[in-house]
């Protein structure tokens, strides 16, 4: 249901003011207080939400679930992984089994949460007849020889050694349900926040969980009212509807930041934006012509451009300032120069290349036409051919030679699991090295931080180097709420604190 700002007043069933001077700004937010309840506007997806946590997909139901549900684990600041719901984790000698101990906490109705709720949530999550996201970072449990050791351990047996283990257990969408759990249109879990009511494509009411294991929210109640147009979501925050509006753009960001009708809050290093080369074709086969690709790129250019400003420049790498990112490898620069040098050695003078692209991501079209432009007077032809957004991410995962590229946050470790390894199931670059896959299996079966550091540190050489993604920025996610409202944090969006509301107080 796609909702104008009418609609969505009209839903919710607030009244249409008049947006020209209305309503007293409200001082900044003071200390934190307990008490009220916080209206957060998001997008949302009509009457497919749900509020399985096992299915979120949407932004507002990976909020809504983050709100009412655990994992063992979730993303720190720096996207590594952080105990929730465990209370620590300790694995063998040869990272084949890990023991997690768990917090003592309840669900909503009162039982504790239990080994057996893990080991059935996870059972769940890996039913092969079933397609849960969080499917593919579980896959290295062998669920069969993982037990129970009593209620608050449990013990995961893995298929190969695996020293970034707590990264899966902080998956996208592994949230720990009561066992036996099946019928979520009252759901139960152990967060911060309970339900209390759901009008799917409208709204969603949560009240505060007093029993919650990390202590109480401070609001006593919190409610997602859906705008799936930006304009209606800040529109709702000017007008007092809503005291958070998510997902707000650049332009929105900068014609308020200097306002007092609205507060703007910036989570750094949320999305890379990227150009992404194929190395099993031509002409990005050849080494000498991707680095030409890397060379004409203006990065700061098209952070300002682009982004308007909100978001930092990126060094064709991913992750940046995440656990693991090599930030010693010195920023790439444009060298004109080179590239044309390059581009002649690479016989590609008076080649012209397309560039597929679409609205599928914010921002994507408009960065492959500021690159075009970047690319003229180079001996190199850049061709912006506009795709079908609805199918653009499995179309390019095919097809094309270069293509517009965007990542939310995870661990780095995910990133080359998922998209650079051999039999990636995303590997957009079709980058393929037995060399390199051997250095991420260094990496991720070894207990010696150090070593693991070094390879990962080798790896990231290797890809600024001679790999197929030019990460040429990174976005900041931005949130606008009342100037009232306290204790939201920055943390890239994906991460544990990203539309956290049990620490969000309003002034």
């Amino acid at each position: 249901m796609s909702l104008n700002r009418r609609g969505f007043l009209g839903l919710t069933g607030l009244t249409v003011v008049t947006l020209a001077g209305c309503g007293t700004p409200t001082g900044p937010a003071a200390a934190p207080r307990t008490g009220g309840r916080l209206r957060a506007a998001f997008a949302g997806g009509g009457a497919k939400e749900v509020l399985d946590p096992h299915l979120a997909n949407l932004f507002v139901e990976a909020a809504r679930s983050k709100a009412m549900f655990d994992k063992l684990a979730d993303l720190g600041n720096d996207v590594s992984p952080q105990p929730r719901l465990a209370e620590k984790w300790e694995p063998n000698a040869d990272l084949t089994r890990w023991r997690i101990t768990l917090r003592q906490a309840k669900f909503h109705d009162g039982r504790p949460v239990r080994a057996q709720d893990v080991l059935a949530s996870y059972a769940r999550i890996l039913d092969p007849n079933r397609a849960f996201r969080a499917k593919s970072s579980l896959a290295l449990i062998d669920l069969p020889n993982s037990r129970a050791v009593d209620d608050r351990t449990v013990e995961f047996a893995l298929k190969r050694p695996f020293s970034e283990f707590p990264n899966a257990l902080a998956a996208f969408g592994a949230y720990i349900v009561p066992e036996g759990a099946e019928d979520f249109a009252k759901p139960v879990g152990s967060g911060a926040f309970s339900f209390v009511s759901f009008e799917p494509g409208r709204s969603v009411l949560l009240k505060r969980n007093p029993d919650y294991w990390e202590g109480a929210p401070l609001l006593d109640e919190l409610e997602f009212v859906i705008a799936n147009e930006e304009s209606a979501r800040t529109n709702a925050l000017l007008g007092g509807q809503v005291e958070y509006a998510h997902d707000l753009t650049p332009t929105t960001a900068r014609s308020h930041a200097s306002g007092d009708r609205m507060a703007i809050h910036r989570s750094p290093n949320s999305a890379v934006q990227a150009f992404a080369m194929k190395l099993d074709r031509p002409p990005f086969d050849n080494r000498d012509l991707r680095e030409a690709l890397f060379l004409l790129a203006d990065r700061p250019q098209l952070v300002e451009s682009v982004l308007a400003g909100s978001g930092q420049v990126g060094n064709d790498l991913f992750g940046k300032d995440y656990q693991h990112y090599a930030g010693d490898i010195p920023q790439r620069q444009r060298d004109l120069d080179k590239a044309k040098f390059l581009i002649r050695k690479a016989g590609a003078e008076g080649l012209v290349v397309k560039l597929d692209t679409s609205t599928a991501a914010a921002g994507m079209v408009e960065a492959a036409t500021v690159f075009a432009d970047q690319a003229k007077g180079s001996g190199l032809t850049i061709e912006v051919v506009q795709g079908n957004k609805d199918s653009y991410w499995a179309d390019t995962l095919k097809n094309g030679s270069l293509s517009s590229f965007r990542s939310g946050a995870m661990p780095i470790e995910t990133h080359i699991a998922q998209r650079l390894l051999k039999g990636a199931g995303t590997n957009v670059t079709k980058w393929n090295r037995p060399e390199f896959d051997a250095l991420y299996e260094k990496a991720v079966s070894t207990s010696d931080q150090g070593a693991r550091e070094a390879a990962y540190r080798e790896m990231q050489q290797v890809l600024h180097a001679e790999g197929g993604y030019l990460m040429w920025g990174f976005a900041d996610w931005i949130v606008g709420a009342k100037p009232n409202v306290g204790g939201i944090s920055t943390a890239p969006a994906n991460t544990l604190d990203w539309a956290r509301f049990d620490k969000v107080w309003l002034g």
